[in-house]
């Protein structure tokens, strides 16, 4: 394999040198295909989602150097990697200089002993979560125009064969901190995943899910980023992916993005999706099939309120990455109920945001129980700026959401649940109420900042 070195990379600081005389994308994403986490322990963060959160084990790929777990949930799909020593990282950078490289798996090929297949190994001392893998009509097309605009290529086009099929794939470097992007090609494969991997449930198809425990698919991924980076980052992803700005907020300043500064939060959201510019389309299945079933938000905190989560996960990760994802849900108190007995714990808001003025009202006439939701630290959301027309129970636009406590001991990731009901955004009086849940947290922990962010504290925690 051909790591490309010479070629200039997309770090924080050259993106818009690069990009500036390409305004075509050079890579047609057709939709999002799974998100990898690398972890220490591989078995216990596998049996986490499958006995917490209800995912389904359905492949796994075994060998002496490596071990990955495939789970999902509706169209949700995690690969959980577990991550190598220090001895094993710079495996695919010695590899050999010519493509594309193949690979032949199955019980006739001997095995394919690659430490991991469909991804790299990032350089990371802690839990993380750190590739978004998109499906691609042409991976060799979307490499050799990628590379002509600079792109940094870990893993050059490669396919893997079994008996079927085949699928062609390769790994380039984002210009946020450790994650990457695996492009792949799988319209010339048959098998229920990819090559390589054992398949454990042949027939765990979208509609056997729990229906009590109703998640569909990827709703957003968010970046935890420095401060005046975001401009940036939605350039690099605008040039190479066809990304577009979402708006969170319609009175959202083009600019400045979605700013909380007050009441102790100081954050801006920029948001920014990819539906509209793939040739192909999503085809990830949704609610309503005009609206993108996957957004990208990038979160970076503001100096005057103080530190807040956004500085921790930098610190604790040491680099930017992804902090948390958003996970779709048909019915978010039956799904929040299932995952608490399950041992599933989540923020809980602070008791204010129940009590606030109209707000019982507010989350009574969008038909829910204002108990039901305080129990399970539910938040609901209508003020999406509705249309000045009175509207219906039925046709009132508003969104609910719940963030899990971190699910690494690192403090690194979490999860979240979101039902929409015909909003497409985020309700500014959630994002205050979710993001101050996260950070009351933080402070009852009492994390020691700078003893946390140390190379000495960190090997601690992984030991």
């Amino acid at each position: 394999m051909n790591i490309n070195k010479g070629q200039g990379s997309f770090a924080f600081g050259h993106a818009p040198l690069l990009i500036a005389s390409h305004p075509n994308m050079a890579a047609y994403l057709s939709r999002l295909h799974h998100i990898s986490l690398h972890v220490l322990n591989a078995e216990k963060i596998a049996n986490d989602l499958v006995s917490k959160f209800k995912f389904n084990l359905f492949a796994a790929r075994l060998t002496d150097t490596s071990r990955q777990l495939a789970l999902r949930k509706g169209a949700a799909v995690f690969v959980v990697n577990e991550r190598p020593d220090r001895k094993g990282l710079n495996e695919v950078r010695n590899a050999p200089a010519s493509y594309p490289h193949r690979i032949l798996v199955g019980k006739h090929a001997g095995g394919h002993q690659s430490r991991c297949l469909y991804d790299i190994s990032p350089s990371s001392s802690v839990d993380t979560v750190s590739n978004v893998c998109f499906e691609v009509e042409d991976v060799e097309r979307s490499f050799d125009a990628l590379r002509d605009l600079g792109c940094n290529f870990l893993v050059p086009p490669t396919t893997v064969e079994d008996g079927n099929g085949r699928v062609t794939y390769s790994v380039l470097k984002s210009v946020v901190g450790n994650v990457c992007h695996t492009l792949i090609d799988r319209t010339n494969y048959k098998g229920a995943f990819l090559p390589g991997f054992d398949v454990l449930q042949k027939d765990c198809s979208l509609g056997e899910d729990d229906k009590s425990c109703p998640i569909t698919h990827f709703d957003h991924i968010t970046y935890a980023c420095p401060r005046q980076t975001t401009q940036q980052v939605m350039r690099w992803y605008e040039h190479l992916f066809g990304f577009q700005r979402f708006f969170i907020d319609s009175n959202e300043d083009v600019d400045e993005g979605f700013v909380i500064n007050q009441e102790g939060i100081g954050l801006r959201l920029t948001a920014m999706e990819y539906w509209k510019c793939s040739k192909a389309g999503i085809t990830l299945p949704s609610l309503n099939k005009k609206e993108p079933d996957c957004k990208f938000v990038i979160a970076e905190s503001l100096p005057e309120q103080g530190r807040n989560q956004v500085d921790t996960f930098l610190e604790k990760h040491r680099a930017p990455g992804i902090q948390h994802i958003g996970l779709y849900t048909k019915d978010i108190v039956s799904t929040s109920q299932i995952m608490a007995e399950a041992g599933v714990q989540f923020f809980s808001p602070p008791f204010a945001y129940y009590t606030e003025v109209g707000k019982q009202h507010e989350i009574e006439e969008a038909g829910h129980n204002p108990q039901i939701l305080a129990q399970h630290g539910i938040l609901l959301d209508t003020n999406l700026h509705q249309e000045s027309s009175p509207q219906s129970r039925e046709n009132r636009r508003y969104l609910l959401q719940v963030f899990t406590k971190p699910i690494f001991a690192e403090d690194t990731f979490f999860l979240e649940l979101i039902e929409r009901r015909g909003a497409t955004g985020f309700g500014e009086g959630n994002i205050r109420a979710l993001w101050r849940s996260v950070q009351a947290h933080m402070e009852n922990e009492k994390l020691d900042y700078k003893e946390a962010g140390s190379p000495e504290a960190a090997a601690q925690t992984v030991q």
